[in-house]
């Protein structure tokens, strides 16, 4: 089972960028789902999670009111709408699915996700 990440790319200070994540060759869509980003030299920081039942996102203050992060069951996919970029904003991105009955105080932690994607480069210039 794999995550796909895309929608990365440059874009200039106040932009936005949606990013979105796919599962394939299985499903994850009854567990919780996060969104990480990591520059080089640095650890991985969170960024933003969403349980499975799609309500209630929880943001690192970094982001929020800027970021949002939704979910389609159907589709198995989460998405990442970035708004009001900032250089700071520049990172890998990745997605991730969290281990079954991972709770939403629990998904800001890297050790709580199992399955990672490959990541999708997001560039904000200034």
């Amino acid at each position: 089972v794999q995550l796909q990440a895309s929608g990365g790319g440059l874009v200039q200070a106040g932009g936005s960028l949606r990013l979105s994540c796919t599962a394939s060759g299985g499903t994850f869509s009854s567990q919780g789902k996060g969104w990480f980003r990591q520059t080089p030299g640095k650890e991985r920081e969170f960024v933003a999670a969403i349980r499975w039942g799609g309500d209630n996102p929880h943001y690192a203050d970094s982001v929020k009111g800027r970021f949002t992060m939704s979910r389609d069951n159907a589709k198995d996919t989460v998405y990442l709408q970035m708004n009001k970029l900032k250089p700071d904003d520049t990172a890998v991105y990745y997605c991730a699915a969290a281990r079954a009955g991972t709770i939403l105080s629990s998904l800001h932690l890297v050790r709580s996700y199992d399955y990672w994607g490959q990541g999708t480069l997001v560039t904000v210039s200034s």
